[in-house]
């Protein structure tokens, strides 16, 4: 059990079962994000939706996510498609769609090439989702 998870809350509810490396390694990537996160992260942090940004969950940090519209957003860059990165996505989706969040992946180029319309995207979707 994390530890912030009261007891008996698991099933149908999103605890926050991490541990202190992996909210860590959120603080620390807070700091540290990338070109199209901090473009994208320009354009949802002044929304009116309550998005996060390198927010821990399990063993996992989210790129982006909103607790209303249960939202995963990951940006993907080059590196997601070499090597075993596609399985460990896969397992990563898996893992979050288990526990009711939806995960919205878009590309790096894709955020780079028009980052109000990947914004947009994420809002009208967090939007859609919390109806």
């Amino acid at each position: 059990m994390g530890r912030w998870q009261p007891a008996g809350l698991t099933e149908g509810h999103l605890a926050r079962q991490t541990n202190k490396r992996t909210v860590r390694t959120a603080r620390r990537l807070r700091k540290k994000m990338s070109l199209p996160e901090v473009l994208l992260w320009q354009h949802l942090r002044v929304t009116d939706l309550n998005i996060r940004r390198q927010h821990p969950c399990g063993p996992f940090v989210l790129d982006f996510y909103c607790p209303a519209a249960k939202l995963v957003i990951e940006i993907d860059g080059i590196a997601h498609d070499m090597g075993d990165r596609p399985e460990r996505d896969d397992a990563r989706d898996v893992f979050l769609r288990e526990r009711g969040l939806e995960v919205l992946r878009l590309s790096a180029a894709e955020v780079l090439r028009d980052v109000t319309a990947a914004a947009n995207v994420v809002v009208v979707l967090c939007r859609g989702r919390c109806e």
